[in-house]
């Protein structure tokens, strides 16, 4: 299973209605827990997610928004038993801060410190790429490899059945048959998250040919100079990157308190997010990924 489950949606401060961020990617048996604000352990319990999902978590940067809540996740996992090993990515000017919120947590989580300071890959198809914000922030892509998608009509033509079809796709060629002769390639699916930043050549190489974008969305059009003070994106900003990468579906989300119905924010982005899906999150949201797609 391949799913977003958006724990909390609100910038800087919570609201009646809006959680501190927090995202947890589920993907193939991992789960990617991206910045993990106040009150995550509390709206994993309302999303029905558990503790033993999380394999990896990932912050963007640390301001408080996007952190304060990982004490309280790694003390969840503490008092649930998790014994599998847990990755922790985060920005190495953030040192100091990453340890004192650890230092917090009463231990017994097998948690692995992996500092980072350009971009790059960090562990196996998840990289990073610098944004533009007020303090040192990347962010995420996760990338699947391309696979090959056999097309049964030529197989038959190639008198290829039961077995041979499985030791064919290991070997890449059988009986003089090559495995490229009768499959077309199926792209893998790519996944991106673009927290506090302005537009920046970072956030656009993560938004590149993406599944699934999910990007921050402080502020509505109208408040551009305030945005751009801040180094934020506004919705049209948010909306630009998604068409300008392909993206196929975009996940809004870090709204500004301001606006208690963002369906203003969602218009503004789909209006230019255009070939693109547009939607702005609310708490406990869940969005799958989109079936990948096989190229003739």
């Amino acid at each position: 299973m391949r799913e977003l489950v958006v724990l909390g949606t609100s910038a800087a401060v919570p609201t009646r209605t809006r959680n501190h961020n927090g995202y947890l990617l589920l993907w193939d048996g991992q789960g990617l827990l991206f910045d993990p604000g106040e009150g995550t352990q509390r709206q994993m319990t309302y999303a029905g997610v558990s503790a033993h999902q999380i394999t990896r978590i990932c912050l963007t940067h640390l301001h408080g928004d996007h952190c304060y809540g990982l004490p309280g996740v790694l003390s969840r996992m503490a008092v649930d038993g998790v014994t599998h090993p847990v990755d922790l990515h985060y920005p190495a000017s953030g040192e100091a801060a990453v340890r004192a919120l650890v230092a917090l947590t009463p231990g017994g989580v097998d948690l692995h410190l992996h500092p980072h300071g350009s971009a790059g890959e960090v562990a196996p198809g998840l990289s990073v790429q610098p944004l533009r914000h007020r303090v040192e922030c990347y962010g995420y892509r996760l990338e699947e490899p391309d696979g090959r998608t056999l097309l049964p009509e030529r197989l038959a033509a190639a008198g290829i059945t039961g077995p041979d079809v499985g030791r064919l796709r290991r070997e890449g060629r059988l009986r003089g048959v090559g495995l490229e002769e009768v499959s077309v390639i199926r792209r893998g699916q790519r996944f991106a998250f673009v927290m506090d930043t302005a537009p920046c050549p970072g956030a656009e190489q993560l938004a590149q040919d993406t599944d699934l974008l999910v990007t921050e969305c402080t502020f509505a059009d109208e408040q551009g100079a305030l945005a751009a003070a801040y180094l934020h994106l506004t919705a049209g900003q948010a909306g630009r990157l998604a068409a300008g990468g392909g993206a196929r579906s975009l996940v809004l989300t870090h709204f500004s308190a301001r606006y208690p119905d963002v369906g203003v924010l969602r218009r503004q982005a789909a209006s230019r997010a255009t070939g693109c899906d547009v939607a702005a999150a609310d708490d406990l949201d869940r969005y799958p990924l989109r079936r990948r797609r096989a190229r003739s």
